[in-house]
């Protein structure tokens, strides 16, 4: 997981099945409004891991909904292999050859919306998508004043901790927890360190991320105080920077807490066993005053492709693959975590606390092109900070530099 266009999409691979290559297909005989059978063929893709061979979700599902509606549609489906991370890319290479119902990382949403590969939700399909999931959720799929997708998972970063070391009430604040224990956090990676920049105040586009003309405001005395914070964090023998990346097998070992997402789930439960303790960000205490982390919420979700000739039954099985029943299947198959707080996951810590931190301890991570310019001036005061080469003495011209070159243009 993680955010997608910055560790998903340049490296992985894409897995392309003659299916893939058949594109937007199916011949429908009659509309279903007339009361008679829809017939039609849709091409689905989905990430391998979906199309295992013992526990196969995507054609589970695919089938169980021909099954359920047997009464207006014939449906066939021919199947390919596609990650989210990869339909970006894959799917706007040739859009009306492409799948009719794929599954995307939202992130992908503009380029695939340029490339005419991916149709807006709207009608009773939308109030219900919009009626299961949070308001968090659905500003994830929303692009320009519209719905992209069906989401069916966040994509998050929240908070593991050895409940040996920490209390419930010491994880409410990080200094807290670094008077108790080693606490480790990616430093350098600027997917994670914008979440202490925003605790104080610092914008994306805005207050509410939708402003594109209002830039990124890392500027003035309240950045200013995050950097200095940093500098401290960075010189507390109890903090632990662990690098670009998230190191959760470290946990219990070299680190007491750390800050990842649920694809460490496994890993983090190796290390602590009964011990293992996930919660929602903690605050941070700048200048007196108590202030939240917050983290980028994202999430991956099913998508139309605009060039299909079966729109309303491609959109209908794209409300179903999001859906309650699926959700829950897929939580069971793979241990995706639903969006819909009504799937019942039992008392699985991991996904309360992703559901947590989705509604209430993160900012929906901006979409629009100009958001290509944050990336590596924060990835770099994060690497200044850990050398050393940031400090109390430059940390203002060092932010205000950083702010520049956030909302300065880059070709990619």
């Amino acid at each position: 997981m993680m955010n997608s266009k910055r560790f998903m999409a340049a490296g992985l691979s894409v897995l392309l099945s003659m299916g893939m290559l058949a594109g937007c297909g199916g011949t429908s005989t009659s509309s279903s409004s007339t009361g008679e059978i829809v017939t039609a063929k849709l091409t689905v893709w989905g990430p391998s891991e979906d199309q295992a061979e013992d526990n196969n979700w995507l054609k589970t599902q695919c089938e169980a909904f021909a099954e359920e509606n047997k009464d207006k549609y014939d449906l066939t489906f021919e199947y390919g292999t596609c990650s989210e991370g990869d339909a970006g890319e894959t799917v706007s290479k040739d859009a009306e050859a492409a799948a009719d119902v794929y599954m995307f990382a939202n992130d992908q949403i503009p380029t695939l919306t340029s490339a005419n590969a991916l149709s807006k939700l709207g009608g009773t399909n939308l109030e219900t998508i919009q009626g299961l999931n949070s308001e968090t959720t659905m500003a994830t799929v929303t692009y320009e004043d519209a719905v992209y997708g069906v989401p069916f998972t966040g994509n998050t970063w929240f908070m593991y901790y050895d409940k040996s070391v920490y209390s419930e009430d010491d994880i409410k604040n990080l200094d807290t927890m670094l008077e108790k224990g080693k606490v480790g956090f990616p430093l350098e990676n600027s997917w994670y360190i914008a979440s202490f920049y925003v605790a104080n105040g610092c914008t994306f586009f805005g207050e509410d991320g939708t402003d594109e003309s209002a830039g990124i405001d890392f500027s003035g005395d309240k950045a200013v105080a995050v950097t200095n914070y940093l500098v401290d964090l960075n010189a507390n023998s109890n903090f632990v920077n662990m690098g670009s990346e998230t190191g959760a097998d470290k946990i219990g070992k070299k680190v007491d807490a750390m800050f990842s997402g649920s694809w460490d789930a496994a890993t983090v439960k190796e290390q602590l066993g009964d011990n293992m303790g996930v919660a929602a960000l903690p605050t941070i205490t700048i200048d007196g005053e108590e202030k939240q982390m917050k983290s980028f919420a994202g999430s991956k979700a099913i998508g139309v492709n605009p060039n299909c000739e079966n729109q309303d039954v491609a959109v209908a099985l794209a409300a179903y693959l999001g859906g309650e029943s699926a959700q829950k299947a897929h939580f069971e198959a793979r241990g995706i975590i639903p969006t819909i707080a009504s799937v019942d996951v039992g008392d699985d810590a991991v996904s309360a606390a992703q559901v947590a931190t989705m509604d209430g301890t993160s900012i929906v991570q901006p979409v629009y092109s100009a958001m290509g310019s944050y990336w590596d001036p924060a990835a770099s005061m994060g690497s200044e900070i850990a050398k050393g080469t940031v400090t109390h003495d430059n940390a203002s011209d060092k932010t205000e530099s950083m702010n520049t070159a956030m909302n300065t243009s880059t070709v990619e």
